[in-house]
């Protein structure tokens, strides 16, 4: 595995690579886990080269706590490649990212206005900075995404859409623990007790699903926070049954084609999200 620091480096290998090779892309904050690999193994399968990178993007951070305690391992996460067979890491620091500050403001309509946008304001437009840096960046034919993040990865077509970027946007299945709690790199952030209350999210996501086109949507959406908030360790921040393609809220069963469950829930000072298809 060859790991690079320096753009220009990066870039004079991949020029190489893409004569003869499709190059796919995970771009990663590390602490990296099952649900990263899932991307890596994804992209090997179609891909001819793999690159991930690791950088904590502090553009998207609207909470500085939560930029200070998101977990950094990058010597654990360079084994955790190597031993996935990735070609090719990419692990810049801060000023070869933004070697002047990011000031593009992005325009997603009312893609960015609910769930993660509504409660972390200024989240996707630095999303959107950082990932359209690293795509100019790495240029790849295809870029490899988590369902988990399910409002990132509609922001990221849209503006792959907006910039005519010619990268095709692969979105990947969640991958969950054992028990059911969707894979994330703040898991280890939680307390024992928090850990085990925490597959209350999946629980309560799962039972609405059972529920789906038999019961008012209004109704399994109070159900699945009750659930949740019954916990002592957890508390609802916003749970919204959604349009898939609009993102917006969804009040029957009949107004869209693929209808959603997103929850984002605080564990102590430590937030998790989750969705799931219900439609």
């Amino acid at each position: 595995m060859e790991k690079y620091e320096k753009i220009s480096e990066l870039q004079l290998r991949l020029s190489e690579l893409r004569k003869d090779k499709t190059i796919g892309f995970v771009p990663t904050m590390g602490a990296l886990h099952q649900g990263h690999l899932s991307l890596i193994s994804r992209s090997k399968a179609i891909c001819g080269t793999t690159v991930a990178s690791i950088f904590v993007n502090p553009a998207q951070f609207n909470d500085k706590d939560d930029y200070r305690r998101y977990p950094r391992t990058l010597d654990k996460d360079l084994e955790i490649l190597e031993n996935a067979g990735c070609d090719i890491v990419f692990a810049p620091g801060e000023k070869e990212i933004y070697p002047e500050k990011d000031k593009r403001i992005f325009d997603f309509g009312n893609l960015d206005k609910v769930m993660e946008g509504k409660f972390r304001p200024g989240h996707f437009n630095g999303v959107a900075q950082v990932v359209s840096r690293l795509f100019d960046i790495v240029n790849p034919d295809k870029a490899f995404f988590g369902q988990k993040d399910f409002q990132q990865v509609s922001i990221i077509k849209n503006m792959t859409l907006q910039l005519n970027l010619s990268v095709e946007i692969v979105v990947c299945p969640i991958i969950r623990e054992q028990d059911g709690l969707a894979m994330s790199s703040r898991n280890m952030l939680l307390s024992d007790s928090q850990r085990k209350e925490a597959v209350n999210i999946s629980q309560a996501l799962l039972h609405a699903k059972t529920q789906a086109a038999v019961t008012p949507i209004s109704e399994i959406r109070d159900e699945a926070v009750r659930w949740i908030n019954s916990s002592p360790e957890l508390r609802v921040e916003y749970m919204e049954i959604i349009d898939a393609s609009t993102l917006q809220p969804v009040a029957g069963w009949d107004e869209a084609e693929e209808i959603f469950a997103c929850v984002a829930v605080h564990a102590g000072k430590i937030r998790l999200i989750d969705n799931i298809q219900l439609k």
